[in-house]
Formats: C-alpha cells, structure tokens, sequence
C-alpha cells in the first residue's frame, strides 16, 4: 500500500506501544459507560473489540479518538498521552465511525481531499493521496460523483478511506463492515491484515464475530461498561459438529469414549471437545474403528464461544 507523506508533527513520539489504556472512567451522570477499563491493543495486531450494545464499545472508541474526555484513567496512543498531548495523539489516530457522515453536494475525491487538506498535506499530494484511497477502497468509478449517490456501503469504504488519509499510526473502526456487501467484506478483512502487518495498531469493534474471526490476533471483551479478562473465564469447551453416515455407529462410538452429546438432529450430533487436539484424536479414532465420519467442525468461532460464556449480560 503506497502511502504518500503523512502530516505527522516530526516531534510526535511514536513508539511500538500501540493503545495503552489504565483504569480509564467515562460517566455520564449515573450511566457508568466506560468503568476502570484497562488493556492494550498491541501494534502490528488486530485487535477485536467484542461486546453486546451498551456495553461501552463506541464511548470508548470516542474517548481514544480524542473526541470525548475522560473523567479518571490514561490513554496512550504510539506513546502520546491523549490527555498531555491530545494535538499530536488525535495526528497519529484514524477514526472510522459506524455511521460516516458526508458532505452530500462534494465528490468522493473532493471528500477525501479535504480532510487531507485539513491534515496540511499540500494540495497536490492531498490529491495523489485521495486518488490512492480511492482505488485501494474500489471507489474510482464514483470518484467524482457527489457522496448523495453512494450506497451504504460504498460510504463505509470512503469512511475507512477519510481514517486512512494521513497514514495514522492507530486505526479505530466501529462496526466498518455495516452495510458492506461480501465481496467488501472480504477486501475489507485483507485491507486490516494488511496494515497490521505494516506495523500499525488496529482495534476493530463488530457485532459481526464471523468477521472477526478471520482477522483478529486477539481480542478486548467488554461487559457492562468494564473489561473482562477472558483468561479467569471458566474455560468453555468449544462445540464441534460431528456428521457420520451412520449416525448409531456414531453414538456408540462416543459413549464408548465417554464424550457426552451436546445435542444430536438427524445425523448430526453436537459435542463438546476441550481443545483442537482431542478433535483431531476424535477423528483418528472413529476412522480406526470404522465410524463412517465424514464433516468435524465448530459449531462457533473463538470469539462467539468465548461471547457466549459471559453469562454475566443475561439479565
């Protein structure tokens, strides 16, 4: 990906540090939206932002973008401290908002030119910058059509290209692949992995956890305003989908080996398996003792099991 110059202030201390976040509380009168939430998003990784609706993912999206202050907590971001010097933090942050607001009477290019324009690239490179995005976001045929004839999602992609204008160091999207067809959704994973890859921090909050799981190195669960660290979880086995040709084969098979049936429709049963290695043993056996098992899958991603064990959001 070409990146032409960036605006970047040469004094701003960029580090590898990605997003460190401490004890950070953002209230708003009893609402406790963000309460002594503490983690980091690493740079180089991609990092899934999962919680249900509510329970504080864009508050605090907004507070490490720069545009909603804290009440108590740090937030460093490649460094700078968002609080000491938000100027030269918010220079290095790409903000990608789930519902991208445009100037409907201005062309994508003019869009993009002047968000880069406002980050003092000069006109020219402003320009060569835009016509990059462009292309890289598949929006070169609306190039110069006003933003009014953009479908929902050809607006999500000029959304992650107005983030991606100054070349920022961290890149924070909230729900980007709302409204995106499959065909985006699969640029748009390809796109993240790419600039992780180049090095910078990516922190993405979907409810889509299909999406993320493609993409993710690891992943910050919110509940409830605060963040829960998903290694004193109780481990939750992961559910596997067994098919056999033979489904009473496949029964016997598992009573023998003490695997209790989850759940079981026709000839599909659901177990529970510990790890990725007692599935892999599974198999070896069945094929051994002849059970004519022919699909062994999740039932459920990562992400989605570790979702579905906090409890703690069903009220």
């Amino acid at each position: 990906m070409s990146q032409p110059g960036a605006p970047t202030s040469p004094d701003t201390p960029l580090d590898s540090s990605g997003i460190v976040v401490e004890n950070l509380r953002r209230h708003f009168g009893a609402v406790r939206a963000v309460d002594r939430v503490s983690f980091t998003a690493p740079a180089g990784k991609v990092t899934a932002l999962v919680g249900p609706n509510g329970s504080g993912k864009t508050t605090l999206l907004l507070v490490l973008a720069g545009l909603l202050h804290p009440d108590a907590g740090t937030v460093r971001v490649a460094g700078c401290d968002m609080a000491r010097h938000s100027r030269r933090a918010r220079a290095v942050v790409g903000w990608m908002p789930d519902v991208f607001g445009t100037w409907d009477t201005l062309t994508c290019a003019e869009i993009l030119t002047v968000y880069a324009r406002a980050y003092r690239m000069s006109p020219d490179v402003a320009r060569a910058r835009a016509d990059d995005l462009l292309d890289q976001m598949y929006l070169w045929e609306m190039a110069d059509r006003p933003a009014r004839v953009l479908s929902r999602g050809q607006k999500q992609r000029l959304g992650l290209a107005r983030a991606l204008i100054h070349d920022p160091a961290v890149l924070l999207l909230d729900e980007p692949a709302s409204g995106m067809d499959p065909r985006s959704r699969i640029e748009l994973r390809q796109t993240l992995r790419s600039l992780a890859d180049a090095g910078k921090t990516v922190l993405v909050s979907s409810h889509i956890l299909s999406e993320l799981e493609e993409v993710y190195d690891h992943a910050v669960f919110l509940s409830r305003g605060r963040t829960v660290d998903v290694e004193v979880l109780p481990e939750a086995d992961r559910r596997w989908r067994l098919v056999a040709t033979d489904p009473v084969a496949l029964h016997v098979f598992l009573a023998g080996k003490g695997i209790a049936v989850h759940s079981s429709a026709g000839p599909e049963i659901v177990v529970r398996l510990a790890s990725d290695d007692q599935a892999v043993a599974l198999v070896k056996d069945a094929v051994t003792a002849g059970v004519p098992l022919h699909t062994v899958a999740p039932v459920t991603g990562q992400l989605e099991e570790t979702y579905l064990s906090l409890a703690e959001e069903r009220v």
